[in-house]
């Protein structure tokens, strides 16, 4: 899908799925493209994300793009001026008025690109994401494979026992797993 177009008519994209199904990669891949493209691009993420880096987007295949780290969304607004492309990372983070700033932009004529887990480690449509799908001209869910069976894995199950909703973590704190796995958790864990 080429999206690249140089007219003003504004769009939003979602990148979601599990942890470790390819978002942010795929966020990078396509803020590139449109770098490639020559096209004015800026890229946030929330301030709160500094697993890899403090201010790169950066994805566990250690591919990375550098971002401006924001405290909420209205300081997206604030920062985007005269550009074409604006790429928003790990969006389940922000608060709630993502929605009406992705809105914003897009009806001012720029593309935008938001990448975020669908689902929190409960299986729970997570924090704005849900909205944003449901405002935005394109979706893709990418999938993650189980790490307990090989099949599609759209769930982050979570390892810990840490019950927070926000939790950031990497590798050793989440694993992707498909429905049926995520499911025979949940009935040992409430046995």
């Amino acid at each position: 899908m080429f999206l690249e177009s140089t007219n003003r008519a504004g769009w939003i994209e979602v990148v979601c799925g599990s942890m470790f199904s390819g978002k942010t990669e795929e966020l990078i891949r396509r803020l590139k493209r449109a770098q490639f493209a020559r096209q004015k691009v800026e890229i946030f993420k929330p301030k709160i994300d500094v697993r890899y880096s403090d201010e790169d987007v950066v994805s566990h295949d250690a591919n990375t793009i550098r971002c401006t780290p924001v405290e909420n969304s209205g300081n997206i607004l604030l920062l985007t001026g005269d550009v074409d492309v604006v790429g928003i990372d790990e969006a389940q983070f922000f608060d709630s008025n993502i929605v009406s700033v992705c809105k914003t932009l897009a009806d001012n004529g720029i593309r935008v690109i938001v990448a975020g887990l669908d689902m929190d480690y409960t299986g729970k449509p997570f924090g704005p994401m849900p909205d944003l799908m449901a405002v935005a001209e394109y979706v893709t869910k990418v999938h993650a494979i189980c790490v307990r069976c090989g099949n599609l894995a759209h769930h982050s199950h979570r390892l810990s026992d840490n019950d927070k909703l926000v939790m950031l973590g990497e590798k050793h704190d989440y694993e992707p797993i498909c429905r049926h796995c995520f499911n025979e958790l949940m009935k040992k864990e409430h046995q």
